[in-house]
């Protein structure tokens, strides 16, 4: 039975790989960066804020929900999105440790 290669690499490097991944639509950072400026949850329509339709918000949205950079909560008629803070700060703290071992790797 092969191996997948996925599985060849250590659970942080496919979880950091998975985030990565879900980062690479600028349409998604400004998702997040307009999420953690609001100062609660945002339950309006993301569409008036980001230039793209409600369909293809909804899609970026529900990339950003699978891997759990944000959360979103059924409220009535309307879902409330706020950023995952747990799984941001580990994002956070992968990408730090993975830059400086890059940076010491190099420097040496």
């Amino acid at each position: 039975m092969s191996q997948a290669k996925y599985d060849l690499f250590d659970e942080d490097e496919q979880n950091m790989a998975l985030l990565f991944k879900a980062l690479a639509h600028p349409a998604r950072i400004q998702i997040l960066k307009f999420l953690a400026s609001s100062e609660v949850c945002f339950s309006g329509d993301l569409s008036d804020v980001i230039p793209l339709g409600r369909t293809t918000i909804h899609q970026h949205l529900n990339e950003l929900k699978k891997v759990g950079l944000i959360q979103g909560v059924v409220a009535g008629s309307k879902t409330n999105y706020c950023l995952n803070s747990v799984v941001i700060n580990k994002l956070a703290c992968s990408a730090n440790s993975l830059f400086n071992e890059l940076v010491e790797t190099k420097l040496k």
